[in-house]
């Protein structure tokens, strides 16, 4: 019987049916997936990143040794004085013999005397150097010591003060006094381990045959790349000539080995350089600029010219590096081609459940380009590591985040290229094949 006005309550809707895809996963289940296989054999899988490992490692250590090495010459460069020039003897045969020889001293204490005086304010300083390595000896205390004549200027030319006592005046240069200023390994080796810098001040030290009154101490220079300054004996120019260079002279002239002119301005150094040049060429009587019979070195040019080196060996670095990565992208591809093959069944099971090519694919890929960042990283690891193993060296590193970053980015890229073979391989294979594969 039916209830009139009675309407029947209305059946909740059913709700709308979601696509299944049993074979397909998202991005988070590659990499879980890759991961598992990674982990699941460890020993493969460092081999497999091994050479990426390398290559990261070297461009790592090996830029930043370099720009430690760079940073330390070019410290090394200013400590020996800011904007000089050094006149010098011309090195090698002139007319552009391929014979190198050692140069003929022509540059004359009479060149430094002249050039002190032409160009006014424009040279903060002047410092002849000429120099004679000779035995120093104190008691039965003896060592080989580099014997250098100058000029009282030297000390700010050359940046370079003492540290106890003080340098020997114009005075001693003009009454040939035998006084000197010793480096800190003469102290040690005449005086002692434990000997301090005031100690050796007013003692007399015998140089060659000639004995001499210590009046200043240098302090440690460290290993400078310049010769060793801490065994270094500076004296009167003027005595040095006398005593360790009396036949050492160009047409009578006493010789200097070189002349240290110190630029008032930076900005006028160029400009500088071509007027002592000039002057030069002029007092020599040279006309043609290629044989010269001496140089004008700028220091400016010197940090230059070991700016262009380092970048050069950095490039070269570089280069091998990406080597290394290139074939440790190889050895991705092929051990990810032996995954392909050990797996062609479960790839197999999984198109079956419904995973697409683009699933596939992904999956592989991920799997390569995580072994390549991973070896990134450790290889980025053992890089900082390997550098700072350098200290031992007496080289401390300097890091620059870009080569770092480069070198990172195209392990991750090499994981990606070289893993998308294997990959589309293993995307393209037959369900059926792959499901009867033994």
């Amino acid at each position: 019987m039916t209830v009139t006005g009675l309407t029947p309550p209305a059946e909740p809707a059913a709700p709308e049916a979601r696509p299944i895809r049993r074979g397909g996963i998202g991005l988070g289940g590659a990499v879980t997936i890759a991961w598992r296989a990674i982990v699941g054999t460890p020993m493969r899988s460092v081999l497999t990143a091994l050479g990426v490992i390398i290559g990261v490692a070297a461009v790592v250590a090996l830029t930043a040794i370099g720009q430690g090495s760079t940073a330390g010459v070019t410290r090394n460069l200013e400590s020996l004085g800011t904007n000089l020039l050094t006149v010098q003897s011309a090195r090698g045969r002139p007319g552009g013999s391929l014979v190198r020889s050692g140069p003929n001293q022509t540059v004359t204490l009479e060149d430094a005397e002249v050039l002190a005086e032409a160009f006014g304010t424009r040279v903060a300083g002047v410092a002849p150097t000429a120099q004679s390595s000779v035995q120093a000896k104190l008691g039965s205390n003896n060592t080989q010591v580099s014997v250098t004549g100058t000029w009282p200027s030297f000390e700010t030319v050359r940046n370079s003060p003492v540290e106890a006592g003080s340098y020997f005046t114009q005075a001693d240069v003009d009454g040939r006094k035998r006084t000197a200023v010793i480096g800190r390994q003469v102290l040690t080796d005449l005086f002692g381990e434990e000997a301090a810098p005031d100690d050796a001040l007013g003692q007399r030290v015998r140089l060659g045959s000639v004995n001499f009154t210590v009046v200043g101490v240098l302090p440690d220079k460290g290993n400078s790349g310049f010769g060793n300054a801490n065994s270094q004996v500076l004296v009167p120019l003027s005595t040095f000539t006398q005593r360790f260079a009396r036949t050492n002279s160009a047409g009578g002239k006493p010789t200097v080995n070189n002349v240290y002119l110190q630029a008032t301005d930076a900005k006028d150094l160029t400009a500088l350089q071509e007027d002592v040049t000039a002057l030069m060429s002029e007092r020599h009587n040279q006309t043609d600029p290629e044989n010269l019979d001496f140089q004008v070195q700028n220091q400016a040019d010197s940090l230059a010219s070991l700016s262009a080196v380092t970048n050069t060996l950095t490039i070269l670095v570089g280069a091998i590096a990406g080597i290394s990565l290139l074939v440790g992208g190889i050895g991705i591809m092929n051990i990810m081609l032996v995954s392909v093959t050990e797996r062609t069944r479960e790839i197999g099971v999984r198109k079956a459940l419904g995973a697409k090519p683009r699933d596939i694919l992904t999956q592989f890929l991920v799997e390569a380009s995580l072994l390549s960042i991973g070896g990134g990283l450790i290889g980025m690891l053992l890089g900082v590591a390997a550098a700072y193993a350098g200290k031992a060296f007496g080289i401390s590193p300097v890091f620059s985040a870009t080569p770092m970053i480069v070198a990172f980015v195209f392990s991750a890229l090499v994981g990606v290229f070289f893993g998308y073979y294997p990959a589309a391989r293993a995307a393209r294979l037959d369900p059926v094949d792959s499901l009867r594969y033994e």
